[in-house]
């Protein structure tokens, strides 16, 4: 059974919005920054710094050591996981002019296609 044209008009623009939102999405998911190579590198660096203050706390018998071995090994952890804002490289301003993305291309296309073929 054909549709109506206006229910044919509805899932074109359904379609539209649809192809709209995703391409946000994947943008978002995107955007979100590149690796901190600085941020993994001190946490890597902390580490290894708070297991050597571990043991040297063990072998010394100074649980203070220790603990701030502990304590320095956890600073690592938390800056490897989750890097600070501020060391993550920002986002483009949302009225900035953006370059098309893969989605955009894609969607782009597709109408072509459809259009071509009407």
């Amino acid at each position: 059974m054909p549709l109506s044209e206006q229910e044919q008009r509805l899932l074109d623009e359904m379609e539209r919005s649809l192809y709209h939102h995703d391409a946000d999405d994947v943008a978002k998911v995107g955007a979100r920054g590149r690796a901190n190579y600085t941020a993994i590198a001190l946490a890597i660096l902390a580490g290894v710094i708070g297991i050597v203050l571990l043991i040297v706390g063990v072998v010394v018998q100074q649980p203070l050591v220790g603990v701030l071995g502990f304590a320095v090994m956890f600073v690592g952890a938390l800056l490897g996981f989750a890097p600070p804002r501020r060391l993550t490289i920002p986002r483009a301003a949302p009225d900035a002019p953006r370059r098309p993305t893969f989605m955009d291309t894609l969607g782009e296309r597709w109408e072509q296609r459809r259009d071509s073929e009407d």
